[in-house]
């Protein structure tokens, strides 16, 4: 085994992932697959999680060490069958990734829909982390696993963007929580750690940053490119590297409760 596989491989360990049928979900997907990884994507949606699954076979394999679960993170019990789904499948589970989560919709602050507001709430710190970090580290608690969480942060964790004030308010609790529950479960060997992805385009931010009718940038999308001193949204396999090393007890055995930034610069930029 080489020094780069002994240091950053991962394999024989599982890997689970809410919201698996998201664009970031299946390049997080991806680089644990390469790493020798399992992977178990977990999604509300049968249809998102297959879909996923026959994606990421078709583009690089490993069919085999890939599982897909219906789980609704909201729900502590769904969670917990979806850990022994996952167990059964695998044997273990190692690494959670919480990447449920998102936005829906943009408005004034005055005018904003308090039911949106608590709904996209629930879903980035509920469903996004709270309930699937409960029942998972309960899980490792019991097992004696030394396990690795990887929150999923913004750059509204650090500055809050436009119109979006429950998006906003959420991944700013999420930067928070990540180190709360790290220092929670640090006495226990579990690791809780976060990635603040900067502007990638997905299904859900396509539409917000891209015209579909011309395919040129909206005023938003030229608006993030001119914040950004890297000059271009990332490509999603640009968050392969922080991953492994979050996920990797051999990389960063001794790291918790931090958040990096993946974002070409768009929180140092200045004038």
């Amino acid at each position: 085994m080489s020094y780069i596989e002994e240091m950053f491989g991962l394999s024989g360990k599982t890997a689970v992932i809410t919201g698996g049928g998201g664009a970031i979900a299946g390049a997080l997907s991806e680089a644990l697959l390469k790493a020798g990884a399992n992977v178990s994507l977990w999604d509300i949606s049968r249809d998102a999680v297959d879909q996923a699954i026959s994606r990421l076979s078709g583009s690089i394999g490993f069919r085999e060490k890939m599982n897909g679960t219906v789980a609704d993170t909201t729900d502590r019990e769904s969670v917990k069958r979806a850990i022994s789904e996952t167990e059964k499948k695998f044997g273990s589970l190692d690494i959670l990734i919480n990447a449920a989560g998102g936005n829906r919709g943009k408005s004034s602050f005055n005018e904003t829909d308090m039911k949106q507001f608590e709904f996209v709430l629930k879903l980035n710190l509920v469903a996004g982390l709270m309930v699937p970090t409960q029942a998972v580290t309960q899980y490792w608690i019991e097992k004696e696993t030394k396990g690795s969480i990887i929150n999923m942060a913004s750059m509204a964790s650090y500055i809050p963007l436009s119109g979006v004030w429950a998006y906003d308010a959420a991944k700013a609790a999420v930067k928070n929580l990540t180190m709360g529950a790290a220092k929670e479960f640090a006495p226990y060997g579990i690791r809780v750690n976060a990635l603040a992805p900067g502007f990638f385009i997905g299904k859900q931010n396509k539409a917000l940053l891209i015209d579909e009718k011309t395919g040129e940038f909206t005023p938003r999308g030229k608006d993030v490119i001119a914040h950004t001193p890297y000059g271009r949204f990332g490509d999603t396999s640009e968050l392969a590297g922080a991953t492994l090393f979050l996920a990797s007890n051999n990389a960063s055995g001794f790291v918790t409760g931090i958040t990096i930034p993946v974002d070409g610069g768009y929180l140092i930029q200045n004038i």
